[in-house]
């Protein structure tokens, strides 16, 4: 068997040749573009005040029942 066609044949399969990036696809793709870079400071924020909000609103809800007495 000649060498240079074994060399050929295995240049051919050469893990320098396959492309694994799945970046933009799936639950991958949906973290990059929400978590990451500017959406993902917006969400950050967003998240942020929307709890604030919601612990403002339970207490005062909580402070109304407690001291409506």
């Amino acid at each position: 068997m000649d060498s240079n066609t074994a060399d050929a044949q295995y240049n051919r399969w050469n893990e320098d040749n396959i492309n694994l990036n799945v970046a933009g696809t799936g639950v991958t793709g949906f973290y990059n573009r929400v978590c990451t870079g500017t959406m993902g400071i917006a969400v950050k924020v967003g998240g942020a005040l929307t709890a604030l909000v919601a612990v403002y609103m339970i207490g005062y809800v909580t402070g109304y029942y407690v001291h409506k007495c």
